[in-house]
């Protein structure tokens, strides 16, 4: 995050949804759900801000970034906005705001949050999920009033982060909101969130752009960042290959500029280009050296690689369509008249199922072997 949160992050492919919300008559609970990397956080941060700028205004014309409120917001020190986030996602927070009903980073773990510049260790992991313990050390102080007088919001980010027992602990909240408290809870995979959470949340949908949308955008961001370098054509394969989310593209840019081989993200965009280099051997795939070589990479990502390219192969078979990966049209085209749809659609169930577990893999190694295996027989009667 970088400068005030205002109406300027809000991208424009989510300015409707933002229209559509009643900031003089919010609900206790929203669900902010879609895509990853399309900019829910920046948005559920801006809502955030606005429910406690304290400039009277009409309509949704708030944050007003200049109120004393604004201000605290951006420096992560407003007292009623508490972020309850696992440690990967810290860096998306106004200056890194940790959890505390209180609002105020907590010095020690200010302390352990991690610099961008430092690289990971094998020692020392960021945590990607939130125990039971975050989650009731940010909730246990709601029951008394707000510091300011106005509204208190407690913002969840990512919702499919939290442990099942740290669920339950903020279900117990949502079933009994505290008075002036505005809970906005924010998920990538709406299919992980307890059935009774979501029903006490206004959900809100946030879609991604169209390509055109979103191509502007990224092409406005990178030119006011010169330390990115990329073509028009890479940026448009890039794009496609991150399932159309401009904020994801940019991430992958900025990891593959950095070119650090400790960062996770950069080994998971190097382990993904290997994997889709396998998937296009189609039956000649092989599998035991893609495994070997990709093994150590986000399982997450991997999973989405895998799954977006068996689309594009489905895609290509029954529509003569290709939309995640153009730049391996040939490929994929070639490989449709060969795949077995029975077989693929088979393979397309396995790995949606294994993305309901994507953050919490058993013998990632052996998982992948089997469906690469897979992958090799369906083209194979």
């Amino acid at each position: 995050m970088q400068g005030a949160i205002g109406h300027s992050m809000i991208a424009p492919w989510l300015q409707p949804q933002w229209d559509g919300i009643n900031l003089a008559a919010c609900p206790n609970a929203l669900l902010l759900h879609g895509q990853a990397g399309i900019g829910k956080a920046d948005f559920a941060l801006t809502l955030a801000k606005a429910l406690l700028c304290e400039v009277s205004q009409n309509g949704n014309k708030k944050p007003c970034n200049c109120c004393e409120a604004c201000r605290w917001f951006d420096t992560g020190n407003h007292p009623d906005f508490v972020a309850l986030v696992p440690e990967t996602h810290r860096r998306f927070m106004p200056n890194e705001a940790l959890e505390g009903a209180d609002g105020e980073p907590t010095p020690s773990k200010k302390a352990k949050a991690p610099r961008d510049d430092e690289g990971d260790s094998s020692e020392k992991k960021e945590k990607k999920n939130i125990a039971i313990e975050e989650a009731r050390s940010a909730i246990d102080g709601l029951g008394i009033g707000t510091h300011r007088g106005g509204n208190r919001v407690v913002l969840v980010y990512p919702l499919e982060a939290l442990r099942p027992d740290a669920a339950n602990t903020l279900l117990k909240s949502l079933e009994e909101p505290p008075a002036s408290t505005i809970f906005i809870l924010v998920t990538n995979r709406l299919d992980r969130v307890l059935p009774t959470i979501r029903s006490r949340c206004r959900l809100i949908a946030l879609p991604p752009p169209d390509r055109a949308t979103g191509l502007t955008w990224l092409q406005q961001e990178i030119a006011s960042r010169p330390d990115l370098n990329v073509s028009s054509d890479e940026l448009e394969t890039i794009f496609y290959e991150q399932g159309g989310a401009p904020h994801a593209t940019l991430d992958f840019l900025s990891a593959k500029q950095g070119q650090n081989d400790k960062d996770e993200l950069f080994i998971s965009i190097q382990a993904s280009r290997y994997l889709l280099k396998g998937l296009s051997q189609g039956v000649r795939i092989d599998w035991l050296d893609v495994a070997e070589k990709t093994h150590k990479a986000s399982f997450a990502v991997l999973l989405a690689s895998m799954q977006r390219w068996l689309a594009d192969l489905q895609g290509s078979a029954q529509a003569n369509a290709v939309r995640f990966y153009p730049k391996h049209a040939e490929s994929i085209e070639m490989l449709a008249k060969q795949v077995r749809i029975d077989k693929l659609l088979r393979l397309w169930k396995g790995v949606t199922q294994a993305r309901r577990h994507e953050n919490h893999p058993l013998a990632t190694r052996i998982q992948l072997e089997s469906m690469l295996m897979q992958y090799q027989q369906i083209f194979s009667d």
